[in-house]
């Protein structure tokens, strides 16, 4: 019994990174409910490793190369890293939510593989607001300021994606991203956020932040991580009668622009 459970945490982190992210990971693992549910702690995990991939880079960078350059430099590989699965979802929400067609309908078009006007605007809009703030925070600051502030959106944006699994209902019942994580319950979405704040503590004190501040980085976080992700999903709730896999990578691209936000805000007011 215990020498299963090992196996299907093993095979839930494999899993984690394999969904959320574009890292080679040469290692097959059964994409079923017990695997995806157990998977659903480690999304934070997956988040502070493309987080750290672009804090790594960013200094690179930052050696040699202007903060705009550097900042869509940044930004390309901070999509590529996931494969775009997360601006996909913003695009064909965007496409859906904004129609102002009935749920069914709202529906249908995110189904479409094509991509409409309104969800090109809202990636063109989202793209130039997190380049820009990526470059407000090389021109302004010295990575070993800012590098922290960029691990910490993608942990907790992920971390957020397994509440919203959890806590709210699927709009399309037996089909989709409903049928993998059908089994996610509550307990695996506190472990979620429990992971996350961990691994924020661990990175802020990586970078020597002391306990004081690094509490109130953690807090904030969290904090706006919890308001602007549940106000988002009580809205596309409301809209399309639950949530969707598009509206979770939705979510998951607005919460790293607003934490991205907050923290060229933090820096430039202290």
């Amino acid at each position: 019994m215990v020498r299963r459970e090992v196996k299907l945490q093993a095979q839930a982190l494999i899993a984690a990174f394999q969904f959320l992210t574009r890292f080679p990971v040469p290692l097959t693992v059964p994409f079923q409910g017990p695997v995806l549910s157990r998977s659903v702690p480690y999304f934070p995990l997956a988040g502070a490793l493309i987080g750290l991939f672009l804090a790594v880079f960013s200094w690179l960078l930052h050696l040699v190369v202007p903060a705009f350059p550097s900042a869509v430099i940044v930004l390309a590989i901070w999509t590529a890293l996931s494969g775009g699965l997360h601006l996909d979802g913003w695009m064909d929400t965007a496409d859906g939510v904004l129609s102002h067609r009935s749920r069914e309908r709202m529906l249908e078009i995110m189904k479409d593989s094509r991509v409409g006007a309104m969800g090109v605007l809202a990636a063109v809009l989202l793209l130039l607001f997190k380049a820009s703030l990526l470059a407000e925070l090389f021109v302004a600051e010295q990575p070993n300021r800012y590098w922290p502030l960029l691990v910490i959106g993608p942990i907790w944006s992920r971390a957020w994606m397994g509440a919203a699994i959890a806590f709210w209902p699927f709009a399309r019942s037996g089909e989709g991203i409903a049928v993998l994580f059908n089994e996610v319950k509550g307990l695996q979405a506190t472990a979620s956020i429990v992971v996350a704040g961990a691994s924020t503590w661990l990175i802020l004190f990586l970078a020597g932040i002391n306990s004081g501040t690094a509490l109130v980085y953690l807090l904030v976080a969290a904090g706006i991580t919890i308001c602007c992700g549940g106000l988002l999903a009580a809205w596309l709730n409301r809209k399309l009668g639950g949530l969707t896999g598009d509206t979770y990578g939705a979510m998951n691209e607005a919460i790293e622009a607003v934490l991205l936000f907050a923290a060229v805000i933090w820096l430039h007011a202290y």
